[in-house]
């Protein structure tokens, strides 16, 4: 049996031009904007008693991260096919290294051990609802201009609130939850 490649067609992979959504513009600003809030509040957090790379990383390469993805977002850049016929995963505008910054965020955690475990968890639901944009942009551009981006921005600043519950350790005198006093009420 002989197999023929067929040569690709002339011109862009895809013939139909890219429209914007309805919403497009202000919902990536939107975006960029909380993804600036809550690089600013990872950028806030305490750092670690004797300085290594863990502190480092937090208060550099991570924040920087959220910031690149968060403003980087481009629909254009979703799932498609090739035009031999491969399907082809979209980046949503995100590159790897960037992506590969905000999944380390469970691995290095337990190394940041300085943190409060609500700042911990605040940490994981940020880098969380990050990579949910750029795959939810990646995946179903229409869906996540129209439904989905506002929810995960909203997610986003909730995570990195300034104003989060002071934790104070069980065994320090408190319950793990800090007091109405201690929160400033």
């Amino acid at each position: 049996m002989t197999l023929s490649l067929l040569p690709a067609p002339a011109g862009p992979p895809d013939d139909v031009p890219y429209e914007t959504w309805e919403g497009e513009p202000e919902a990536l600003a939107e975006a960029a904007a909380a993804g600036r809030r809550a690089a600013a509040w990872v950028r806030s957090l305490p750092a670690p008693p004797t300085p290594g790379p863990v502190g480092v990383w937090l208060a550099g390469e991570l924040p920087a991260a959220i910031e690149t993805a968060m403003s980087g977002l481009d629909p254009e850049e979703c799932d498609h096919m090739a035009p031999d016929g491969r399907a082809i995963d979209g980046t949503g505008g995100v590159g790897a290294g960037t992506i590969s910054t905000l999944t380390a965020v469970p691995v290095v955690l337990p190394e940041a051990g300085w943190l409060a475990p609500d700042q911990q968890a605040r940490l994981l639901a940020v880098a969380s609802a990050v990579t949910g944009a750029v795959r939810l942009i990646a995946r179903d551009p229409g869906g996540a201009i129209v439904h989905g981006l506002a929810r995960l921005c909203a997610v986003l600043d909730h995570a990195a609130r300034p104003d989060g519950v002071a934790w104070v350790p069980a065994g320090a005198g408190g319950s793990g939850v800090a007091s109405e006093f201690e929160q400033g009420f």
